[in-house]
């Protein structure tokens, strides 16, 4: 059973984050140059919230909202869903389909070590599952 600790040995540990008072225009911006959907909001360095293109179609979009006057923090997700990288891939997909978020910040000791979304997870049990029905082939075949 893989571990969060795993996939981000697999993906890195690359965040990109913004300051809560950026302009969403920045946000998204940011987003788009760095092909992410998502970007971790902090306050002086700390994790305060997480910003979405989900947030920005219903927040600002939807809403009628200027992009280039509208700050993160006035439509940035601020009771963020955490892992930590001890958890299990199974317990955090879990969580992801209960609270209905695509991704988790990853915390160690207070500290932002990474950011895992539901399709890392995803890629993990796939390829985890993979392994298994190879082991379950070899096994049946006589390979043992």
């Amino acid at each position: 059973m893989a571990k969060i600790s795993d996939v981000l040995k697999g993906k890195g540990n690359q965040v990109y984050t913004i300051d809560r008072g950026a302009t969403v225009y920045e946000a998204i911006k940011l987003m788009a140059d760095q092909n992410v959907g998502g970007l971790v909001v902090l306050d002086n360095g700390q994790l305060v919230g997480i910003i979405t293109e989900r947030d920005y179609l219903r927040k600002v979009i939807l809403q009628g909202k200027a992009s280039n006057t509208t700050r993160v923090d006035e439509i940035m997700s601020d009771k963020v869903v955490v892992a930590t990288p001890d958890q299990s891939v199974e317990e955090c997909m879990a969580v992801m389909a209960e609270k209905r978020c695509r991704h988790l910040p990853v915390m160690d000791g207070g500290r932002l070590v990474g950011v895992v979304s539901i399709l890392d997870l995803t890629r993990q049990m796939t390829k985890e599952q993979q392994t298994t029905i190879k082991y379950l082939q070899d096994y049946i075949y006589g390979k043992y």
